[in-house]
């Protein structure tokens, strides 16, 4: 374990934050960071850090302070602001409490902030008021926490740490363990102790000094690491799944779950080499790394060796049973569905509803699989038993750091395909969706389709939808890369030279029936099979008002549009006991597209005798169309407000005499 801390650093943020930030609480963020940046210590709001000092109340009196961490920032960002101050006092008088129920402890943490706007304190307030030291830190070190899952667990850490450190028993994090570490502590001399090993929880260091308290987490846990001894390298190969058996397997996940869910495919040489253990499912059944986890990654895992439904419904079912078995009946069970699952010969699969969600699952699977490896190798891996795990699965206090009460994005966890979206309507559409919670895939033609958005929830690929092989790759890399395929938004188009149909080239005529048309079937036909596997999955088909209202000198677009809305009402036709809804949006006058430069608006203006601003707004109307507003209602085709439609066709025009 590399120790980072820089003397120059330390020094450097002290001068930025100047004296207006205690000098304290700008070393307690410093080296909260430098912990925070270690994955094997603390993974996504993990871990915990505070320091003693004293708040300046508005009488300008200087109370005794403890000031930690909120709840569920991540230490890898931490910044003086992000701890909150509690009246040190009042914490410590709770430990002379026999017990308090949860719900109390909550309000009792928040009553003791000395600014009642602040976030919520950590849970473990309590134990660091109790902790006679001004900073300390608080890991969940994979080293440390595997070496505890072992047998004769607390042996090795007796054995590897002697006096130095406290070794507690697991008891539930909170209030009891502080009362636990009070017991233990009555006649123990403080000064004697350098941290505490927490079993199969994690591991404390402390001391007056921030740099002390750092570099003793650091020589603890690269100790813990020695005493793991290195892990082999795996092979150096890569598990390879089908898309459509993700899809399929995604489905079911979502099903149980109850909305739609994103998944990840991990075949990385470690996942690999740990989905081809022949005892890989005896050792994924023993429970987590930490029970810290069990919110994000439920208990166990799902082990897929045969068909995806019902091995989902099996898994659903023990998850009842095990909620049955533990519950008091007081609880609201959560949703039976596995978080991760071990493809046996091929890797792991993590999921989430959102992103974010989805890589805090994915990097605790690695981080867990990683300890199972080390543990077998010193006697077995040997988590909490399932008792405790629940207990805090279903911990008041816990499932707070969730935000149960989150309103999620209308589209939160779907997964789209958008084409020819680079630019003008289709980036708005890309754009749109991303907001709305769906993670998308752009194909365009433009090789700088990658680079046109600056959302995590948008990506591009190059793609020539004439070309059926490069649409096929495209679409099964959109599908392994999100779990599967809600939405499909037909966009990619040209508009041909205005040419009378008597001077036209064959080379006009076909572009545009191989780009409008042809293009368009091509996607929709590889996405048909994912569709059928999709959560509410929809068809988006970007038409245009020259379907109804044609005009002369364009008549290779207008055909290839009006064959698209032709092939869209046979595909609504074709997919509706499929439950893919196929619905047509026809756009006119969207001037805030590339094609549309100054020039040309300026023109068309002239033209028609009238202003720009006129002109933009030449509807019935009298509204501009934006390509926002096209994106708008693709948005709504796409969710619930359209669930019984299918076989539309709307127009975007601010309302068109031609077309009415």
């Amino acid at each position: 374990m590399k120790d980072r801390w820089s003397d120059r650093d330390a020094q450097a943020l002290l001068s930025c934050y100047g004296e207006n930030c205690p000098r304290e609480l700008i070393l307690r963020s410093y080296s909260g960071r430098l912990l925070g940046v270690e994955p094997s210590l603390v993974l996504h709001g993990g871990g915990n850090t505070s320091v003693k000092g004293h708040f300046r109340d508005v009488f300008g009196e200087l109370a005794p302070a403890l000031f930690i961490k909120a709840s569920g920032f991540d230490l890898a960002t931490i910044e003086p602001q992000d701890h909150v101050a509690i009246d040190l006092q009042r914490l410590q008088s709770l430990q002379t409490l026999d017990a308090i129920p949860d719900k109390a402890i909550r309000n009792e943490l928040c009553a003791s902030r000395f600014d009642q706007s602040a976030p919520t304190p950590s849970v473990e307030a309590i134990l660091h008021a109790l902790i006679p030291f001004r900073f300390i830190d608080h890991t969940h070190a994979d080293a440390v926490v595997t070496l505890t899952n072992t047998p004769d667990g607390e042996a090795r850490i007796r054995e590897l740490y002697g006096d130095r450190l406290l070794v507690v028993p697991y008891v539930m994090p909170g209030f009891v363990l502080a009362k636990k570490v009070a017991q233990m502590t009555g006649g123990v001399d403080w000064a004697n102790l350098e941290g505490m090993v927490l079993m199969n929880h994690g591991i404390f260091s402390f001391a007056d000094d921030a740099r002390e308290s750092y570099q003793r987490m650091i020589r603890f846990v690269t100790q813990a690491e020695q005493a793991l001894g290195q892990r082999p390298s795996p092979p150096v190969q890569k598990g390879i799944v089908s898309p459509l058996v993700l899809a399929s397997l995604r489905r079911e996940i979502s099903r149980v779950v109850g909305r739609a869910m994103l998944a990840r495919f991990n075949g990385a040489p470690e996942s690999l080499a740990f989905a081809s253990r022949d005892d890989v499912a005896d050792i994924a059944s023993r429970g987590p790394l930490t029970p810290d986890h069990v919110i994000r990654t439920k208990r166990l895992p799902l082990v897929v060796d045969g068909e995806p439904a019902s091995l989902v419904d099996a898994y659903a079912r023990e998850y009842q049973a095990y909620f049955e078995q533990h519950t008091d009946g007081t609880l609201t069970m959560l949703d039976c569905a596995p978080r991760w699952v071990i493809w046996p010969g091929k890797g792991t699969v993590a999921f989430g509803s959102k992103p974010a969600e989805l890589k805090v699952v994915s990097d605790i699977v690695i981080h867990t699989i990683g300890a199972i490896e080390d543990a077998e190798r010193l006697g077995g891996w040997r988590a909490l038993p399932a008792a405790d795990i629940f207990a805090v699965e279903y911990w008041e206090l816990e499932q707070a750091k969730l935000g149960k009460t989150e309103v999620l994005p209308p589209l939160q966890g779907r997964c789209a395909v958008v084409t020819g979206g680079a630019n003008g309507i289709g980036h708005a559409c890309a754009t749109a969706l991303g907001e709305q919670g769906v993670q998308v895939t752009v194909l365009d033609l433009d090789p700088a389709v990658d680079l046109a958005f600056d959302s995590p929830a948008v990506s591009g690929v190059v793609c020539d939808v004439t070309d059926p092989e490069a649409v096929r790759q495209a679409i099964d890399s959109a599908v392994a890369s999100t779990g599967g395929l809600d939405i499909v938004v037909s966009n990619a188009g040209i508009f041909c030279a205005s040419d009378m149909v008597g001077d036209m080239s064959d080379e006009e005529w076909q572009r545009s029936l191989d780009i409008n048309l042809t293009g368009a079937m091509h996607v929709v036909r590889q996405s048909i099979p994912y569709l059928r596997l999709g959560w509410e999955p929809a068809v988006i088909i970007m038409g245009s008002k020259n379907v109804p209202a044609p005009g002369p000198g364009a008549g290779a677009y207008s055909v290839a549009k009006a064959g698209l809305t032709q092939l869209a009402r046979v595909l609504a036709l074709e997919l509706a006991t499929d439950g893919i809804r196929v619905n047509t949006v026809h756009p006119n006058a969207v001037f805030d597209t590339a094609i549309w430069t100054d020039e040309v608006l300026e023109s068309r203006a002239a033209h028609y005798g009238m202003s720009v601003e006129a002109y933009r707004k030449h509807n019935l109307l009298n509204q501009e169309v934006t390509s926002r507003d096209v994106a708008a209602m693709v948005c709504a085709m796409a969710g619930p407000t359209f669930r019984c439609t299918t076989g539309a066709q709307v127009p975007i025009d601010g309302g068109n005499e031609r077309v009415l």
